[in-house]
């Protein structure tokens, strides 16, 4: 018999202040949801009309089922899809809903294509005027869900989302609804191309001139170079790092390439699974009471062991509050000091995610963090009670899928480690505060040698400018790049990625280099030290509005502290500078987006713009 470890302290104490934190509010949150809860299918409570209308177009078995609605019927699984043939990560799920159909027939039950969301990628609009709708893409996701939703078909949802704000926001939107059971499913990652520090560096030798769009174009093109995820540990192989650390995917679902027969059987079996943890089902597990203050933490944790994406301090953040429950950026700094980081996985190393599921993959991580007291073993899951499970990886056997204990042992200790010899004592996320307000920022990927400067500050208002000021040979010196105005107010809180080519050309000729920004960086980026997320932002008045360029600028990641070093006097009689957003205002549908940045919370809230009492004022 295995004894179950104590849970380490620091864990304990993080989560029982995020219960008394949320009391209030996780209380009224489950009373809605257990009100919405009927006591047959959800169908049974449209009238004929409504229900002849949502059952017109099914095949003939699916019609005779949906037409029940006895306390007896069987319950219709809604398929959620963020589905393009732009994306490569979305592309495979265009073969899912047929796949989930034939399963949840099986199963005796019933499932429709209830919806899709958008899916953009921040890849494609990286540097591009329509990242300024990215972080916002999220909410709109989460509105898109509730769409699909509401038809009040539905008894469990699959959710099938795979990148950067649509994981998050199929999540929130699937908590509106958190009567309803919920699985992920995921689309898995393309396999490997040209390797990640390869492609860096002849990013490098573009910036600098030395190659031209032609070579840059055939790297990238040998990077991404079919169907499924990228393969570095960005935001949307963060996203499936917690889909399955939370509970949300059948066990080893995250990292299991398209086009391979063990794919098809995940979602077929997450079909199967969901029509026994419907309302009708032996094992009802609705998504709002799985999602508790346990599995948020267990996030939480997942996220720095792993040296996962910034933007999740932002995202787990609007999640939570989805649920009745608010986390921050202290909880996500107490647990830092205490969780150790356990992979080296790109931007943090070498390695692609690839190679870190043949290496042991999230299975290893689970059970090392679990016997470590690191995590909350007794959560409950979409695969049942327990975490244990998520120890286990799948596999096939004679055309049947089976789950097998995973690796006891890393196969690869230069990409995954055990708890007891990690890759640094702390995680890879650290908070930042000061005179400049609350960020954070990713040290998993900066050297120690870079993780404290002090530079005078070169302010922009905009990353193109600060690219143009380095191709006119004006940034050859020690700065702080202080980049405002980039929050979610000011416009839409895009990716800044394609400043740290140039940031990281300046600190490998030997010049003392950070960036400190009210903006987002992507998940993939790291070796420059980068304050981000300062909030308040400056668009709301925040202190990084009043930076003047000269201004010296202590950044010190070991102390998790930023600031200007200006007299106090000084600086409180500063006026933050405030600048013409007009322009950020309109073109690829931005003026769409205008109640979205005028009502949006800062990133330390989430950034979302839900104007629901459990969303705002807090």
């Amino acid at each position: 018999m295995t004894l179950t470890p104590p849970l380490h302290p620091v864990v304990s104490s993080v989560t029982q202040r995020i219960v008394e934190r949320s009391r209030v509010r996780r209380a009224a949150y489950l009373a809605r949801i257990r009100a919405a809860r009927g006591g047959k299918v959800e169908r049974s409570g449209l009238s004929c009309t409504n229900l002849a209308h949502a059952i017109a177009a099914a095949p003939k078995p699916a019609r005779i089922l949906l037409q029940e609605v006895s306390a007896v019927s069987r319950p219709n699984l809604a398929i959620v899809s963020a589905y393009n043939d732009l994306l490569s990560a979305h592309q495979p799920l265009g073969a899912f809903p047929a796949w989930i159909k034939e399963a949840a027939l099986a199963a005796g039950a019933t499932a429709q294509f209830a919806g899709g969301v958008p899916a953009m990628c921040d890849g494609v609009t990286q540097g591009q005027a329509g990242m300024e709708l990215s972080l916002f893409s999220r909410d709109v996701i989460a509105m898109a869900t509730a769409v699909a939703l509401s038809h009040q078909m539905f008894d469990a949802g699959l959710y099938l989302g795979v990148c950067d704000k649509i994981v998050p926001g199929l999540l929130i939107g699937a908590l509106a609804f958190g009567h309803l059971p919920g699985i992920f499913v995921p689309g898995g990652p393309m396999t490997s191309g040209m390797a990640n520090d390869e492609k860096a560096r002849i990013r490098g030798l573009y910036a600098e001139g030395k190659i031209g769009r032609k070579e840059l174009l055939n790297a990238e093109m040998q990077s991404y170079h079919s169907a499924g995820t990228c393969t570095f540990y960005g935001t949307a192989n963060s996203n499936q790092m917690l889909m399955e650390i939370m509970g949300l995917h059948l066990p080893g679902s995250a990292f299991v390439n398209p086009g391979t027969p063990l794919r098809e059987a995940l979602p077929r079996a997450a079909a199967s699974r969901a029509v026994a943890i419907s309302a009708e089902g032996p094992d009802y597990t609705p998504i709002g009471e799985l999602v508790d203050e346990r599995v948020l933490v267990n996030g939480l944790i997942g996220l720095l062991c792993t040296g996962g994406s910034t933007n999740h301090t932002i995202h787990l953040v609007a999640i939570a509050r989805a649920a009745g429950i608010d986390i921050n950026w202290t909880d996500f700094d107490d647990l830092s000091k205490a969780v150790p980081t356990l992979t080296k996985l790109y931007p943090n190393g070498k390695a692609d995610v690839n190679q870190f599921q043949a290496a042991g993959g999230m299975g290893f991580v689970i059970r090392e963090l679990l016997a470590a007291g690191l995590l909350h073993g007794d959560v409950r899951t979409v695969a049942g009670p327990g975490l244990a499970r998520y120890a286990q990886e799948p596999g096939l056997d004679d055309g049947q899928l089976v789950w097998r204990d995973g690796a006891a042992e890393s196969l690869d200790p230069d990409i995954l480690r055990p708890v007891r010899n990690p890759f640094a004592p702390d995680g890879g996320l650290k908070l930042m505060t000061g005179n400049l307000g609350r960020g954070g920022i990713k040290v998993s990927a900066v050297k120690p040698e870079y993780r404290v400067l002090t530079a005078p500050a070169l302010v922009f208002d905009d990353q193109d400018d600060l690219l143009t000021a380095f191709k006119r040979g004006e940034l050859e010196r020690d700065f702080v790049a202080v980049i405002r105005f980039q929050g979610p107010a000011a416009n839409g809180m895009p990716e800044l990625h394609k400043l740290m080519t140039t940031l990281g050309v300046l600190q490998e000729r030997g010049f003392k280099v950070a960036l400190v920004t009210d903006g987002r960086m992507s998940g993939a980026s790291g070796k420059v030290p980068s304050a981000i997320h300062i909030t308040p932002e400056a668009a709301h008045g925040g202190p990084i509005a009043k930076v003047r360029n000269g201004d010296r600028i202590t950044l010190n990641a070991l102390t998790g502290e930023v600031n200007a070093e200006v007299p106090p006097e000084e600086w409180a009689a500063r006026a933050a500078q405030p600048i013409d957003l007009t322009r950020h205002q309109y073109g690829v549908g931005r003026e769409l987006f205008a109640a979205f940045r005028n009502h949006v919370d800062g990133a330390e809230q989430g950034a979302a713009s839900f104007q629901h009492p459990d969303w705002k004022g807090v």
